[in-house]
């Protein structure tokens, strides 16, 4: 399947199970008339093996990364699609996944950063949804924190909020499969 045909039948499957219109309080603390709930896209079969294969195809057009991560938890089903596609293209990727808890755990090794990364990696974080981009710059913030550095800001939808105006103020371009114009809104 073409990426175009796989961006379209993305789009559809987003519309069809994810696009709510009504009244919703977002995570960025703004209301809405309408609300995204990728998650209902991302736990689905297809869903989950489009969403890995354009943003990993995404990921091979830009600036090389060493991981993707995110926060958790609505990074993780994204962050699980993208190295799964990688590991169907090539077995032996030395592609690594990630993800950022909200703070440090109280037990165990007491890790706010899960998975295969390590400092001094180049890493691209990637979100569902984006509306202020304010948990991705936490995430952001905790992967410099902890000695990475952060090349690429990947979602499936920019709601079209301010979030890559607040990237593009931190030197991160935000790179969106789909923005506010592919919405009915």
């Amino acid at each position: 399947m073409g990426d175009d045909a796989a961006r379209r039948e993305l789009l559809e499957l987003i519309l069809e199970v994810s696009f709510r219109r009504g009244s919703f309080r977002l995570a960025s603390g703004r209301e809405s008339d309408f609300y995204l709930d990728l998650r209902q896209t991302l736990m689905r079969p297809r869903g989950i093996v489009l969403a890995g294969d354009l943003v990993l195809e995404q990921l091979e057009r830009g600036r090389p990364v060493e991981a993707v991560g995110g926060m958790a938890v609505g990074a993780v089903p994204l962050v699980a699609a993208v190295l799964a596609a990688a590991a169907r293209r090539d077995a032996d990727t030395p592609l690594l996944g990630f993800f950022v808890r909200k703070a440090s755990k109280e037990h165990g090794l007491g890790r706010r950063l899960e998975g295969g990364f390590r400092a001094g990696q180049t890493v691209a974080l990637v979100e569902d949804t984006v509306t202020t981009g304010g948990s991705t710059l936490d995430a952001v913030d905790a992967v410099e924190a902890e000695g990475g550095t952060v090349a690429r800001v990947l979602c499936l939808v920019d709601r079209g909020e301010g979030a890559a105006e607040r990237f593009a103020a931190r030197g991160l371009s935000l790179e969106a499969l789909f923005t506010r114009e592919d919405l009915p809104v």
